[in-house]
Parts: C-alpha cells; structure tokens; sequence
C-alpha cells in the first residue's frame, strides 16, 4: 500500500507543478474503482451476508493449490473406459494411477505421488475444514435433494444426503452467490440425477463437503466441487462439468466420465459498491474538472 500511496502523491503533485490539476480526479477515480473491484470467485471464508441476507464469498482462494485439479485421491486413482480429465489429475499419499489410458488427462498433467500431489491435499484439508466449519443456514437431514430449488446457503445433514432427480440452485441473480453443502456421512446420487444452475449461480461457488464417501450414479450430471474424507466413485457416464472430485484418503474410481475443472480465476465482477463509488463520486468529479479545463 505505501508503494502504491507514493505513486499517488507523485502523479498528484506532478499534476499540480504543470496546473493540469484536472488530472488528480482522473488518478482519484481510478484508484477508488480499482480499490474497490474484487473478482468474483476468488474466496475461503463467507461474510455473514450481502445486502439481501444472502451468503456471500469472501476474498481468498478456498482451493489454494487444490484448484487447478479436476482429480485428487488419497490411495489410488482407477478408471475403467474412455474417461476425459479436463485439468490436473492426482494422488497422494499413494502413487497409483491405473487407467490413463484408454483415460485422457487435458488441459493438465498427471501428479503421481510428487510433492504437487501432496501440496494439494494439504490444500484440500484445509478447505475441508473450512466448509466443515461454517455455521449452518438450513438443515436438510432426512430430505431428499431432488426436487429441491435452494437459494445462497449453508446447507447441513447430520448423517447421509441423497439427490433423486434434479437439484436446482438460484443464486437470485448475485454472481458471489455461496453454496455449501455439509453432510455428515455419505452422498449417493441416483441415475440420470442432475444438478441445475439458474439465475448467475456458479459453479465455482458450489462445495460438497462429504464425511465419508460420494458415489455419483449412472449419467448423473452433476456440479460443483466435491471434498469427501474418504473415496468418490463415479459410476459409467456420470460427468462433473466445472467440478471437481477430491478424495482426501480413499480412492477415486472412474467409468467412462467427463470431470472438467472449472475456471475461477478469469471473470472478474464487480461489487455493486465498487461501481456506485465510481460512477456516484469519481466520475462526476471528473466531468466537473473536464468541463473547467474546456472553459480556461
């Protein structure tokens, strides 16, 4: 901050020497704008809430060095079929990887047992208990998800969750929009089960925090990044289109699926108070000090 405080002076004071002082408001409206942005899925840890009373994301990155994979187990990663792994692929402690090919791994490489493996699920661990940790908004124990639209939230079972069908998550138009997902034993989805994204929902912002092992059915599409303690099983044609599956001890075993790691790190929103500072302070600010200069 002093680094960019200094810049600030010089090109205030410079502005001044020369009496294009109509400079400073540009310098001012810049830095105000720029200060103000914040991208959108950049995060760890939930404010309490936004204007609505919405969960929202905070500012770092929940993923850290786990981000860049579409694959992570603990013991063992096996895959029967024609699967296609957008993103890194990796285990560890274990080294094995079985599979790949007939498998394909683009967009990324494969982390045998090397210390990028074991960074990762450092990582993981980390994000675990991270989502583990938030406080709950709705407990759903005993619910099945299918059938379901859920709004931004922290959403607990104390034992086994189940998805029968179509989930549907609105993010009622709010890009930042948090959905976690804290289930205290096992997550089975049925056959041909989806999960749907409307109104800005993004995947980026969707965590399946899982205390012991995931099995996606058949063809279920699913979305969002699953954490389990134990092993992910996705059964034949399930896919993970912007997902993930991280297995902190057990296996991930695959069938003849599609897991694309999504991309949260290119689309920057910005806060709706980044843009009322700019165009509600600085801009006008600025029109006043062009309009002077035109009039000298």
């Amino acid at each position: 901050m002093s680094h960019v405080g200094t810049r600030i002076r010089a090109m205030w004071h410079g502005a001044m020497i020369h009496k294009h002082w109509y400079k400073q408001w540009i310098v001012l409206a810049i830095v105000a704008f720029a200060c103000a942005w914040k991208p959108a899925n950049a995060d760890i840890l939930p404010r309490s809430s936004d204007s609505t009373g919405f969960p929202m994301l905070a500012t770092t990155d929940l993923l850290g060095s786990a981000a860049s994979f579409a694959v992570l187990g603990g013991s063992t990663v096996t895959n029967t079929g024609p699967s296609v792994i957008q993103g890194n692929l990796g285990v560890s402690p274990g080294s094995a990887v079985t599979g790949f090919p007939p498998g394909q791994v683009t967009h990324g490489s494969i982390h045998a047992g090397d210390a990028v493996a074991a960074n990762a699920q450092h990582a993981v661990t980390t994000a675990y208990n991270t989502l583990a940790g938030m406080a709950p908004t709705t407990n759903l124990t005993g619910q099945d998800l299918g059938g379901l639209t859920l709004t931004p939230g922290v959403y607990r079972f104390d034992s086994s969750a189940q998805l029968t069908g179509a989930l549907t998550l609105n993010a009622l138009g709010n890009p930042n929009a948090l959905f976690v997902f804290q289930i205290g034993s096992a997550l089975t989805t049925a056959s041909a089960s989806s999960v749907l994204m409307t109104n800005g929902a993004d995947d980026c912002n969707v965590y399946w925090q899982v205390g012991s092992s995931a099995t996606l059915g058949t063809t279920t599409a699913f979305q969002g990044s699953i954490l389990a303690q134990t092993s992910i099983t996705l059964d034949t044609g399930a896919t993970m289109q912007d997902g993930r599956a991280l297995a902190q001890n057990g296996a991930v075993t695959l069938d003849s699926n599609l897991i694309t790691v999504p991309d949260c790190h290119s689309n920057l929103v910005p806060e709706p108070q980044s843009i009322a500072l700019f165009f509600g302070g600085g801009l006008p600010f600025l029109g006043l000090a062009v309009r002077r200069r035109m009039n000298r």
